[in-house]
């Protein structure tokens, strides 16, 4: 699988994320497959996505694409840092002993 991480500050969550619900088919079309959005706990606008993607090539063209780059200062997103990442193992521990 292979995945990509962004961390990033957001000058404003709910504003943030109504663009990011927006972009869905956007994503969805350029290879996205799955997402989870994550918050810091004490810092609220430093924002998590990770998200599975079908290739890396399609979400780095998709991520680092003009129409993007100006969705993200719409949203009030600064400073992102972009991490592409190959899965190399999964595992589940039992916790019931």
């Amino acid at each position: 699988m292979q995945y990509v991480l962004i961390i990033h500050e957001v000058a404003n969550y709910p504003a943030w994320k109504a663009i990011f619900d927006d972009a869905a088919k956007l994503r969805r079309d350029a290879g996205e497959i799955a997402y989870q959005v994550l918050k810091f706990d004490r810092t609220p606008n430093r924002i998590v996505h990770f998200s599975q993607w079908r290739s890396l090539d399609a979400a780095r063209e998709f991520f680092e694409s003009d129409r993007l780059v100006e969705i993200r200062a719409l949203a009030g997103v600064t400073a992102p840092e972009f991490i592409y990442l190959d899965e190399l193992e999964r595992g589940v521990l039992d916790t019931c002993g």
